[in-house]
């Protein structure tokens, strides 16, 4: 008969007050670098960056931008100017852009050569047919007296407009004459098109035979959005809306009143 093994046996641990005799080796670095910690203490090593966006004091137009945005949350906006927080998509948007930019005025250099050809023709003798070029209108007046006169096709206005007065009444005659406008962002985006820093509004009077068809489906697709809207367009209201800090505080309020309904109940 075989030998039988012996169990080993396991030793009971240590209790929590007593410490292990054992002592762990000290990891030995490299003799030839000495270990130097760094001490942020004022006037020793050179702290970590750090963003200090927060502590910034910005320029005085960057804080005014953004006050005016938390107002415009904070404070009830009437319908009138609550209508320009409204744009169109993006998507309709960029087909709009791409039409406009067909469509972009002369240049003074360009301009002075469609002059200059047409003024040898007719000094040589020659009748000039060429025909005034097809390009989108800009100017708040200009525009207002093609609204005005039913001409213009597409009217684009910028949500960005500072003071707003200057277009706050553009949508409304725009409906009234029965002339479909949108609203988009951004007025430097508007000048770009018209080789300007900045452009309030641009409207549309004429296009090529081979752009009616887009022009159609971009004044179906702003109709949708923008005059088949108005009477809603003008009974919203805007703003209202609380910050971080009182959307909690109203939270806990209101949880603390739900418990002491239970309780009572």
């Amino acid at each position: 008969m075989a030998p039988q093994k012996s169990a080993k046996r396991k030793v009971a641990p240590l209790p929590y007050n007593v410490q292990s005799t054992k002592v762990k080796g000290d990891k030995k670095g490299n003799p030839l670098f000495e270990r130097r910690p760094r001490k942020f203490g004022i006037g020793q090593d050179i702290q970590p960056s750090k963003d200090l966006s927060r502590f910034v004091k910005w320029p005085k137009y960057v804080r005014l931008q953004r006050q005016r945005k938390i107002l415009r949350m904070r404070l009830k906006v009437p319908p009138a100017l609550n209508q320009f927080s409204q744009t169109l998509d993006r998507n309709t948007a960029v087909q709009l852009f791409k039409l406009l930019s067909k469509y972009r005025p002369e240049t003074q250099q360009e301009k002075k050569a469609r002059l200059n050809s047409q003024a040898e023709k007719v000094a040589s003798g020659q009748k000039d047919e060429s025909e005034k070029p097809v390009l989108v209108k800009y100017g708040i007046n200009h525009i207002t007296n093609l609204v005005e006169s039913k001409k213009a096709k597409l009217v684009v206005i910028a949500n960005d407009v500072d003071p707003i007065e200057i277009v706050i009444w553009l949508p409304a005659l725009c409906r009234k004459m029965g002339v479909p406008y949108c609203i988009v962002k951004s007025k430097s985006r508007l000048g770009t098109v018209v080789h300007q820093k900045t452009a309030t509004a641009l409207a549309l009077v004429d296009v090529k035979p081979e752009d009616k068809q887009s022009l159609a489906s971009l004044v179906e697709a702003v109709n949708a959005n923008f005059t088949d809207k108005s009477d809603a367009i003008r009974r919203t209201w805007g703003g209202g809306i609380r910050g971080v800090k009182s959307q909690a505080k109203i939270t806990k309020r209101e949880a603390a009143q739900s418990r002491e309904i239970k309780i009572s109940a």
